[in-house]
């Protein structure tokens, strides 16, 4: 999961970079960027909190699923 995390990840910030640098990045793109990020940090903190601890994969699990998402759509539009 975590070279999946990894390789996602970079996908999407290479694009979403790309799309800022030439102009094209929308603003319901930037505000998806924020909404994803306070989202999955809010799940982490959540699973955090609970007992007996959550494993590493369950923390990692709102990053890996929206970062795998956005890298796909991403790469859709590209096309």
């Amino acid at each position: 999961m975590l070279a999946s995390l990894g390789t996602a990840s970079f996908q999407t910030i290479a694009m979403r970079s790309a799309m800022m640098a030439s102009g094209t990045c929308s603003p319901a793109e930037y505000q998806r960027m924020v909404r994803e990020k306070t989202t999955a940090a809010l799940q982490t903190s959540m699973r955090l909190a609970t007992w007996p601890p959550a494993s590493a994969t369950a923390l990692l699990a709102p990053w890996h699923s929206k970062a795998t998402a956005n890298a796909k759509r991403l790469s859709r539009r590209r096309r």
